[in-house]
């Protein structure tokens, strides 16, 4: 089934897969905490899709379960993804230790560390929070540490969407300097999933 759908692509469209899937990384994701706004969901799954993380969590301890992400405002960024909606914080970070060798969030603390000085080339994931709560206590006691986006305005917040987009472009920084994008991290069932997923899907 994989083969006939994979050679009944264009070659144009196959060479844009194969591409994309090539840049993938494995060892980076991103975790929504009771993110209210589906708009912002879809934001930062845009920005995934363009720096090449393929994985993303969505937890939801507090709200109900999201039934769709503003396909508006992602361009449809989810469908490219591999999405983990998880409802309970602990299987959820049960799961990210599994892959991820540090859990960083976004807070503002004492110990934070500052986005600049965070290592980008090992596993991460990176945990960001409610629009207007942050991430929660109980996510901050499960994680290995927080970090800041340094700012000098009077205003010491950003938006969930543009605070992930900083984030994830200096990871982008980091491991393209590293050459984490030239050779591909995708392998096994996994790669084979997302070639059949897809070369089912429409642009």
């Amino acid at each position: 089934m994989l083969k006939l759908w994979w050679h009944r692509m264009t070659p144009e469209r196959k060479a844009k897969m194969e591409f994309v899937l090539s840049k993938r990384q494995s060892d980076i994701t991103i975790v929504l905490e009771n993110v209210f706004d589906p708009h912002n969901i879809s934001a930062v799954m845009r920005t995934c899709d363009a720096v090449g993380v393929q994985e993303i969590y969505v937890l939801n301890t507090k709200i109900p379960r999201h039934k769709k992400w503003g396909a508006k405002s992602s361009s449809s960024a989810a469908k490219w993804l591999t999405v983990h909606p998880f409802e309970d914080a602990e299987a959820c970070f049960s799961e990210l230790r599994k892959k991820y060798s540090k859990i960083l969030t976004t807070h503002l603390s004492s110990d934070a560390v500052n986005l600049y000085d965070i290592n980008f080339t090992q596993p991460l994931a990176l945990v960001f929070g409610n629009e207007h709560s942050g991430v929660s206590e109980e996510i901050r006691m499960l994680a290995d540490g927080n970090f800041i986006i340094p700012q000098m305005g009077i205003i010491r917040s950003l938006n969930i969407s543009v605070a992930c987009a900083v984030t994830l472009y200096e990871a982008y920084r980091q491991k393209t300097a590293a050459g984490h994008y030239d050779q591909p991290k995708l392998k096994g069932e996994m790669l084979k999933e997302l070639m059949m997923k897809w070369g089912h899907e429409e642009e």
